[in-house]
Formats: C-alpha cells, sequence, structure tokens
C-alpha cells in the first residue's frame, strides 16, 4: 500500500529527501506522495522513512492503493532498474 499526506501536514520538507524512490515533492499547500513511486520503503528500510521522520504523523496508509509486500517489491525493482 502505498502512503499519502495527509492534511496535518505542515509542509516542513522532513520526509521528501528521505525517500529513496523520490515519490514525495511540494505540493500546492502541502507535500505530496506519487502512489505510482511509494514502496513504502520496501526493499531499502524496515518502516517507511517519510513516517519515521514526520513530526505531525503526516504521513499514512493510503486506502486507495492498496498492495501486498511482493507487489511493492516488484515496483522497487521496476523503479530502480534491479
Amino acid at each position: 500500500m502505498a502512503l499519502k499526506i495527509n492534511d496535518e501536514c505542515i509542509s516542513c520538507g522532513a520526509c521528501e529527501p528521505e525517500c529513496p524512490n523520490s515519490a514525495i515533492s511540494e505540493g500546492d499547500t502541502q507535500y505530496v506522495i506519487d502512489p505510482s513511486k511509494c514502496t513504502e520503503c520496501v526493499g531499502f528500510y524496515d518502516e517507511p522513512q517519510c513516517a519515521s521522520v514526520c513530526p505531525v504523523d503526516a504521513c499514512v496508509p493510503d486506502p486507495d492503493h492498496v498492495e501486498s509486500h511482493d507487489a511493492l517489491l516488484e515496483k522497487k525493482k521496476r523503479l530502480h532498474g534491479e
């Protein structure tokens, strides 16, 4: 499941450099996560790095983009040419 950034986002930018897939970018009013690039850090870390550094817990699971662990790992391989 990809993550999303909810309305709690304070636009601090702490999450953006932590994403190994460059899935996070600054939106009009808050940061956003591109679900086609988000792998929840599967294949890189044991937990999503954006969520671990977010000071307001704005990085949450996106119920509109549910994916299995295997699907996330395949997405990681596709994004990084592995």
